[in-house]
Protein backbone atom coordinates (compact mmCIF):
# COMPACT_ATOMS: atom_id res chain seq x y z
CA UNK A 1 0.00 0.00 0.00
CA UNK A 2 1.39 3.34 -0.77
CA UNK A 3 1.76 5.87 1.97
CA UNK A 4 0.21 9.28 1.38
CA UNK A 5 2.16 11.95 0.34
CA UNK A 6 2.39 14.46 3.52
CA UNK A 7 1.19 17.82 3.66
CA UNK A 8 3.19 20.36 2.16
CA UNK A 9 3.58 23.30 4.07
CA UNK A 10 4.78 25.90 1.70
CA UNK A 11 3.81 29.47 0.59
CA UNK A 12 5.62 29.50 -1.83
CA UNK A 13 6.55 33.50 -1.05
CA UNK A 14 8.55 34.80 -4.39
CA UNK A 15 9.26 38.11 -1.97
CA UNK A 16 12.11 37.46 0.72
CA UNK A 17 12.50 40.08 3.75
CA UNK A 18 14.77 41.86 1.47
CA UNK A 19 12.17 42.41 -0.93
CA UNK A 20 9.92 43.60 1.90
CA UNK A 21 11.98 45.93 3.05
CA UNK A 22 13.14 47.29 -0.43
CA UNK A 23 9.65 47.99 -1.03
CA UNK A 24 9.10 50.23 2.43
CA UNK A 25 12.24 52.26 1.47
CA UNK A 26 11.61 53.22 -1.80
CA UNK A 27 7.91 54.36 -0.72
CA UNK A 28 9.77 57.11 0.59
CA UNK A 29 7.96 60.51 0.76
CA UNK A 30 10.73 63.14 -2.04
CA UNK A 31 12.46 65.57 -0.12
CA UNK A 32 13.25 68.68 -2.32
CA UNK A 33 12.22 68.70 -6.35
CA UNK A 34 11.04 66.33 -7.94
CA UNK A 35 10.79 65.35 -11.96
CA UNK A 36 7.08 64.05 -12.61
CA UNK A 37 4.89 63.53 -15.54
CA UNK A 38 0.90 63.88 -15.57
CA UNK A 39 -1.15 61.09 -17.14
CA UNK A 40 -4.55 62.32 -17.19
CA UNK A 41 -7.97 61.87 -19.00
CA UNK A 42 -8.51 65.67 -19.01
CA UNK A 43 -11.64 65.90 -20.76
CA UNK A 44 -13.54 63.20 -18.35
CA UNK A 45 -15.36 65.21 -15.63
CA UNK A 46 -13.30 68.43 -14.32
CA UNK A 47 -11.16 67.35 -11.61
CA UNK A 48 -8.00 66.88 -13.83
CA UNK A 49 -7.70 70.57 -15.23
CA UNK A 50 -8.09 71.40 -11.63
CA UNK A 51 -4.58 69.18 -10.63
CA UNK A 52 -3.16 70.50 -13.95
CA UNK A 53 -3.51 74.43 -12.29
CA UNK A 54 -2.17 73.32 -9.11
CA UNK A 55 0.71 71.19 -9.96
CA UNK A 56 1.79 74.07 -12.17
CA UNK A 57 1.98 76.38 -9.01
CA UNK A 58 4.46 74.12 -7.82
CA UNK A 59 6.97 74.36 -10.71
CA UNK A 60 9.92 74.77 -7.76
CA UNK A 61 8.99 71.16 -6.40
CA UNK A 62 7.17 69.68 -9.29
CA UNK A 63 9.26 69.99 -12.63
CA UNK A 64 6.60 68.98 -15.26
CA UNK A 65 8.41 66.57 -17.96
CA UNK A 66 5.27 65.76 -20.09
CA UNK A 67 1.80 65.53 -19.88
CA UNK A 68 -0.07 62.22 -21.32
CA UNK A 69 -3.31 61.87 -22.27
CA UNK A 70 -4.90 58.57 -21.12
CA UNK A 71 -7.72 56.68 -23.26
CA UNK A 72 -11.61 56.90 -20.86
CA UNK A 73 -15.20 55.76 -22.13
CA UNK A 74 -18.45 57.93 -20.75
CA UNK A 75 -21.17 60.08 -21.35
CA UNK A 76 -18.28 62.30 -22.86
CA UNK A 77 -17.27 60.81 -25.42
CA UNK A 78 -18.10 57.85 -27.85
CA UNK A 79 -15.40 55.76 -26.96
CA UNK A 80 -11.89 55.19 -25.77
CA UNK A 81 -10.18 56.46 -28.18
CA UNK A 82 -12.56 59.22 -28.65
CA UNK A 83 -11.92 59.94 -24.88
CA UNK A 84 -8.05 60.35 -25.41
CA UNK A 85 -7.96 62.68 -28.39
CA UNK A 86 -10.74 64.83 -26.43
CA UNK A 87 -8.13 64.65 -23.46
CA UNK A 88 -5.08 66.03 -25.48
CA UNK A 89 -7.10 68.78 -26.89
CA UNK A 90 -8.50 70.04 -23.29
CA UNK A 91 -5.16 69.42 -22.28
CA UNK A 92 -4.13 72.36 -24.54
CA UNK A 93 -6.90 74.29 -23.92
CA UNK A 94 -6.28 74.46 -20.21
CA UNK A 95 -1.92 75.37 -21.25
CA UNK A 96 -3.54 78.51 -23.15
CA UNK A 97 -5.46 79.60 -20.29
CA UNK A 98 -2.59 79.14 -17.67
CA UNK A 99 -0.51 80.99 -19.98
CA UNK A 100 1.71 77.72 -20.31
CA UNK A 101 2.54 77.53 -24.15
CA UNK A 102 6.16 76.35 -23.33
CA UNK A 103 4.74 73.09 -22.59
CA UNK A 104 2.74 72.56 -25.77
CA UNK A 105 5.54 70.08 -26.93
CA UNK A 106 5.08 68.08 -24.23
CA UNK A 107 2.36 66.73 -24.53
CA UNK A 108 1.46 63.09 -25.80
CA UNK A 109 -1.30 60.60 -27.03
CA UNK A 110 -1.62 57.84 -25.13
CA UNK A 111 -3.68 54.61 -25.80
CA UNK A 112 -6.30 54.16 -28.58
CA UNK A 113 -8.36 51.57 -26.18
CA UNK A 114 -8.05 49.95 -22.63
CA UNK A 115 -5.67 46.42 -22.74
CA UNK A 116 -7.19 43.36 -24.02
CA UNK A 117 -5.62 41.23 -21.49
CA UNK A 118 -2.52 40.86 -19.06
CA UNK A 119 0.08 40.33 -21.36
CA UNK A 120 -0.66 42.87 -24.88
CA UNK A 121 0.22 46.47 -24.52
CA UNK A 122 -1.30 49.19 -25.91
CA UNK A 123 1.29 51.07 -27.67
CA UNK A 124 1.32 54.62 -28.20
CA UNK A 125 3.76 57.97 -28.14
CA UNK A 126 2.92 58.69 -24.52
CA UNK A 127 4.02 54.94 -23.35
CA UNK A 128 7.16 55.39 -25.18
CA UNK A 129 7.87 58.23 -24.11
CA UNK A 130 7.74 57.53 -20.25
CA UNK A 131 10.12 54.54 -20.74
CA UNK A 132 12.25 56.74 -22.82
CA UNK A 133 12.39 59.04 -19.82
CA UNK A 134 11.92 56.95 -17.60
CA UNK A 135 16.50 55.93 -18.93
CA UNK A 136 17.54 59.21 -16.99
CA UNK A 137 16.17 57.72 -13.37
CA UNK A 138 16.81 54.93 -10.82
CA UNK A 139 15.58 53.38 -7.72
CA UNK A 140 17.41 56.42 -5.81
CA UNK A 141 15.81 59.25 -7.97
CA UNK A 142 12.97 57.72 -9.74
CA UNK A 143 10.48 59.36 -12.26
CA UNK A 144 7.28 60.35 -10.72
CA UNK A 145 4.27 59.58 -12.43
CA UNK A 146 1.24 61.28 -10.92
CA UNK A 147 -1.55 59.17 -12.29
CA UNK A 148 -5.42 60.38 -12.30
CA UNK A 149 -7.33 58.21 -14.96
CA UNK A 150 -7.12 54.34 -15.79
CA UNK A 151 -3.45 53.53 -16.33
CA UNK A 152 -3.73 52.05 -19.41
CA UNK A 153 -0.51 54.38 -20.84
CA UNK A 154 1.55 52.83 -17.58
CA UNK A 155 0.31 49.58 -17.85
CA UNK A 156 1.46 48.98 -21.66
CA UNK A 157 4.71 51.13 -21.00
CA UNK A 158 5.32 48.12 -17.84
CA UNK A 159 4.39 45.39 -20.07
CA UNK A 160 6.90 46.86 -23.11
CA UNK A 161 9.53 47.50 -20.61
CA UNK A 162 9.39 45.65 -17.19
CA UNK A 163 12.59 47.35 -15.76
CA UNK A 164 10.55 50.40 -16.04
CA UNK A 165 9.46 49.39 -12.14
CA UNK A 166 12.71 50.57 -10.99
CA UNK A 167 13.06 53.80 -12.48
CA UNK A 168 9.60 55.10 -11.74
CA UNK A 169 7.13 55.87 -8.57
CA UNK A 170 3.34 55.86 -9.32
CA UNK A 171 1.30 58.46 -7.04
CA UNK A 172 -2.49 56.83 -8.67
CA UNK A 173 -5.87 57.69 -8.71
CA UNK A 174 -7.90 54.20 -8.32
CA UNK A 175 -10.22 51.87 -6.42
CA UNK A 176 -12.32 52.62 -3.35
CA UNK A 177 -11.24 52.39 -0.22
CA UNK A 178 -10.30 48.87 1.44
CA UNK A 179 -13.37 50.19 3.68
CA UNK A 180 -16.05 50.30 0.58
CA UNK A 181 -18.71 47.62 0.03
CA UNK A 182 -17.26 47.17 -3.69
CA UNK A 183 -14.59 48.47 -6.06
CA UNK A 184 -16.50 49.83 -8.54
CA UNK A 185 -13.53 52.32 -9.21
CA UNK A 186 -14.11 54.84 -12.52
CA UNK A 187 -10.33 54.43 -12.92
CA UNK A 188 -9.67 51.10 -11.90
CA UNK A 189 -12.82 49.71 -13.61
CA UNK A 190 -12.07 51.53 -17.41
CA UNK A 191 -9.14 49.06 -17.59
CA UNK A 192 -8.91 46.07 -14.94
CA UNK A 193 -6.31 44.76 -16.85
CA UNK A 194 -3.57 47.48 -16.53
CA UNK A 195 -4.89 48.12 -13.00
CA UNK A 196 -3.64 44.42 -12.16
CA UNK A 197 -0.47 44.75 -13.65
CA UNK A 198 0.28 47.42 -12.29
CA UNK A 199 -0.34 47.37 -8.59
CA UNK A 200 1.46 43.30 -9.34
CA UNK A 201 4.49 45.32 -10.66
CA UNK A 202 6.44 46.06 -7.65
CA UNK A 203 6.38 49.44 -8.55
CA UNK A 204 6.73 51.85 -5.83
CA UNK A 205 2.67 52.80 -5.76
CA UNK A 206 0.92 55.41 -3.49
CA UNK A 207 -2.58 54.23 -3.88
CA UNK A 208 -5.36 57.38 -3.36
CA UNK A 209 -9.12 55.52 -3.25
CA UNK A 210 -12.04 57.16 -4.56
CA UNK A 211 -15.61 56.31 -2.36
CA UNK A 212 -14.50 56.29 1.18
CA UNK A 213 -11.58 58.81 0.95
CA UNK A 214 -11.39 61.22 -2.02
CA UNK A 215 -14.74 61.58 -2.51
CA UNK A 216 -14.25 63.98 0.78
CA UNK A 217 -12.31 65.95 -0.82
CA UNK A 218 -15.83 68.31 -2.18
CA UNK A 219 -16.61 72.02 -3.27
CA UNK A 220 -19.62 73.59 -4.27
CA UNK A 221 -20.99 75.87 -6.13
CA UNK A 222 -21.20 78.79 -3.32
CA UNK A 223 -17.49 77.90 -2.42
CA UNK A 224 -16.35 78.19 -5.69
CA UNK A 225 -18.11 81.28 -6.56
CA UNK A 226 -16.98 82.92 -3.94
CA UNK A 227 -13.35 82.36 -3.69
CA UNK A 228 -12.71 81.88 -7.64
CA UNK A 229 -14.91 84.23 -9.39
CA UNK A 230 -13.53 86.83 -11.23
CA UNK A 231 -10.03 86.19 -10.62
CA UNK A 232 -8.70 85.06 -13.58
CA UNK A 233 -9.68 83.11 -16.86
CA UNK A 234 -8.87 80.00 -15.71
CA UNK A 235 -11.10 80.01 -12.82
CA UNK A 236 -14.32 81.15 -14.77
CA UNK A 237 -13.65 78.67 -17.09
CA UNK A 238 -13.61 75.89 -14.59
CA UNK A 239 -16.65 77.16 -12.36
CA UNK A 240 -18.77 77.34 -15.01
CA UNK A 241 -17.94 73.84 -16.20
CA UNK A 242 -17.95 71.97 -12.58
CA UNK A 243 -21.53 73.49 -12.71
CA UNK A 244 -22.22 72.13 -15.79
CA UNK A 245 -21.05 68.48 -15.10
CA UNK A 246 -22.89 68.55 -11.79
CA UNK A 247 -25.76 69.10 -12.92
CA UNK A 248 -25.25 66.99 -16.18
CA UNK A 249 -25.32 64.27 -13.77
CA UNK A 250 -28.17 64.77 -11.89
CA UNK A 251 -26.73 66.40 -9.00
CA UNK A 252 -29.40 67.79 -6.44
CA UNK A 253 -29.99 71.96 -6.19
CA UNK A 254 -27.37 71.52 -3.23
CA UNK A 255 -24.83 69.97 -5.05
CA UNK A 256 -21.11 68.97 -4.35
CA UNK A 257 -18.35 67.49 -6.59
CA UNK A 258 -15.06 65.86 -5.90
CA UNK A 259 -11.91 67.38 -6.86
CA UNK A 260 -10.21 63.64 -6.19
CA UNK A 261 -7.07 64.10 -9.09
CA UNK A 262 -5.84 67.08 -6.91
CA UNK A 263 -4.95 65.10 -3.82
CA UNK A 264 -2.07 63.09 -6.05
CA UNK A 265 -0.17 66.12 -6.89
CA UNK A 266 -0.64 67.42 -3.15
CA UNK A 267 0.57 63.92 -2.35
CA UNK A 268 3.72 64.72 -3.30
CA UNK A 269 3.89 68.04 -1.41
CA UNK A 270 4.54 67.03 1.96
CA UNK A 271 2.35 64.87 5.08
CA UNK A 272 0.16 68.03 5.92
CA UNK A 273 -2.48 67.28 3.58
CA UNK A 274 -3.32 63.71 3.89
CA UNK A 275 -2.66 60.41 5.82
CA UNK A 276 -1.30 56.96 4.55
CA UNK A 277 -0.17 54.08 5.72
CA UNK A 278 1.73 51.19 4.49
CA UNK A 279 -0.70 48.34 3.23
CA UNK A 280 0.44 45.01 1.15
CA UNK A 281 -1.02 45.70 -2.96
CA UNK A 282 -4.39 44.43 -3.45
CA UNK A 283 -5.24 42.52 -6.28
CA UNK A 284 -8.41 44.22 -8.35
CA UNK A 285 -10.57 41.86 -9.25
CA UNK A 286 -12.40 41.28 -12.34
CA UNK A 287 -15.87 41.14 -10.72
CA UNK A 288 -15.29 44.37 -9.37
CA UNK A 289 -13.92 43.38 -5.73
CA UNK A 290 -10.51 43.50 -3.68
CA UNK A 291 -8.78 40.39 -3.05
CA UNK A 292 -6.22 40.30 -0.66
CA UNK A 293 -2.96 39.15 -0.80
CA UNK A 294 -0.43 39.10 2.26
CA UNK A 295 2.57 38.16 0.53
CA UNK A 296 2.92 40.90 -1.84
CA UNK A 297 4.99 44.04 -1.67
CA UNK A 298 3.67 47.29 0.53
CA UNK A 299 2.70 50.22 -1.15
CA UNK A 300 1.52 53.66 0.82
CA UNK A 301 -2.73 53.50 1.25
CA UNK A 302 -4.45 57.06 1.46
CA UNK A 303 -6.79 57.17 4.31
CA UNK A 304 -7.77 60.54 4.96
CA UNK A 305 -7.62 64.05 3.49
CA UNK A 306 -7.38 67.71 5.04
CA UNK A 307 -10.06 68.59 3.31
CA UNK A 308 -10.04 72.20 4.40
CA UNK A 309 -6.25 73.09 4.01
CA UNK A 310 -5.70 71.45 1.01
CA UNK A 311 -8.62 73.19 -0.48
CA UNK A 312 -6.75 76.61 0.44
CA UNK A 313 -4.10 75.96 -0.92
CA UNK A 314 -5.91 75.01 -4.17
CA UNK A 315 -8.10 77.97 -4.68
CA UNK A 316 -4.78 80.26 -3.32
CA UNK A 317 -2.76 78.76 -5.84
CA UNK A 318 -5.68 79.47 -8.46
CA UNK A 319 -6.46 82.51 -7.84
CA UNK A 320 -2.75 83.54 -8.28
CA UNK A 321 -2.87 83.36 -12.33
CA UNK A 322 -2.95 85.91 -14.33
Amino acid sequence: MTSPKPYIFTDDNPNTTDDYALSVKRLARPEGAVDVVLDTDMFNEVDDQYALAYLLQYQNLLRLKAIFAAPFFNHHCEGPRDGMERSYQEIFKVLDMLHREDLKDRVYKGAQSFLQNEKTPCRSEAAEKLIALSENYDADNPLYVIAIAACTNIASALLECPDLSKRIFVVWVGGMSFEWHDNKSFNAGQDIAAARILLGSGVPLVLLPGRGVLDRFLTTEPELEYWLRGKNRFCDYIIDKTAAEAKKCGAEKCWSRPLSDVVAVAWLLGNNFMLDRLEHTPVMSYDNLYAYDRRRTFMRYVYAVNRDALMSDLFAKLSAYK
